[in-house]
């Protein structure tokens, strides 16, 4: 199973590389004869990250394939996974503003709105998103390090030691950790974006809208954003069963020591085939982007 996994990393780098790489050149080659629209600067910061996140994956396939043991010191630990980590937030909230700039866009359709302006907003909201994604990933990459197991083996992971927590228990601190990654990487994003695309239909089936265009950009935003969390919620859910374990809530079992040991793997590796997934979900179903292809 780690061999399969290291070969689909190997695999998701490789089709994350090109299709990533393709993309932004699509993506800058209509923008010599278009304006870029706001949903555009969103996908164009979303290729970018998903382009740092799959750059990651070799170090990790090693990893895998080595039974989970880092082979490349405490400095790469603490590069590779905060650059792993940072990405997936800043993946969610992108696909997050997606979703708020789909409904934004198809409500004040019918206003007058300056392009400019709207790519103006566009670009300052990029600009926040990688700040937050950087304070986010501020205890990963603090806390994140080499943990030597044997005499030849270490392992790259977050630990809260004693000496760093002071009064607070070390388990406590990564549940809490867990649960903001939680939090902050599924629960939260997925309200705002089901609740805008629950008032999407709702002004659609109240204007009777039926225009093609608009339609297939909604669809294929949609789209982007179910690949995401389909690939995302089995992680996720594993990780919030870690996290009421460690605040006591539930016991600690037999059946979910078998699902960190085998599962999770496995759903970190499905997280990760995400990557490639967004530029060719996304260029692939507009018509624009085909013909460009």
């Amino acid at each position: 199973v780690r061999v399969v996994i290291a070969l689909v990393y190997l695999v998701v780098c490789v089709l994350g590389l090109v299709g990533n790489l393709l993309a932004l050149f699509l993506l800058h080659s209509r923008r010599r004869g278009h304006h870029h629209s706001a949903i555009d600067c969103f996908v164009m910061s979303l290729t970018i990250t998903d382009l740092q996140f799959v750059l990651t994956l070799p170090f990790w396939a090693v990893d895998t394939v080595l039974d989970f043991r880092w082979p490349f010191g405490r400095v790469m630990c603490k590069i590779v996974s905060s650059v792993t980590t940072m990405n997936m937030y800043a993946s969610v909230f992108f696909l997050t503003a997606m979703s708020v700039t789909r409904y934004h866009s198809l409500v004040t359709s019918l206003k007058m709105s300056s392009p400019r302006i709207a790519m103006a907003r566009a670009k300052w909201v990029s600009s926040a998103i990688w700040v937050v994604s950087l304070v986010a990933t501020l205890p990963h990459a603090f806390y994140s390090t080499t943990v030597q197991v044997s005499a030849d083996d270490e392992l790259c992971l977050v630990r809260f030691s004693d000496s760093d927590s002071g009064h607070w228990d070390p388990q406590v601190l990564l549940g809490l950790y867990q649960t903001q990654k939680v939090l902050l990487g599924f629960v939260v994003p997925l309200i705002i974006i089901s609740v805008c695309y629950l008032l999407l239909l709702r002004f659609i089936l109240s204007r009777r809208i039926r225009h093609r265009k608009c339609s297939k950009v909604t669809r294929s935003v949609t789209i982007v954003v179910l690949s995401f969390f389909v690939c995302w919620l089995p992680n996720q859910a594993l990780t919030l069963w870690g996290v009421l374990i460690k605040f006591d809530l539930v016991p600690f079992s037999k059946a979910f020591y078998n699902a960190q040991a085998y599962a999770f793997p496995l759903t970190v590796c499905l997280a990760h085939a995400n990557s490639c997934l967004n530029p060719v979900l996304y260029c692939l179903i507009r018509r624009e982007y085909r013909a460009g292809l």
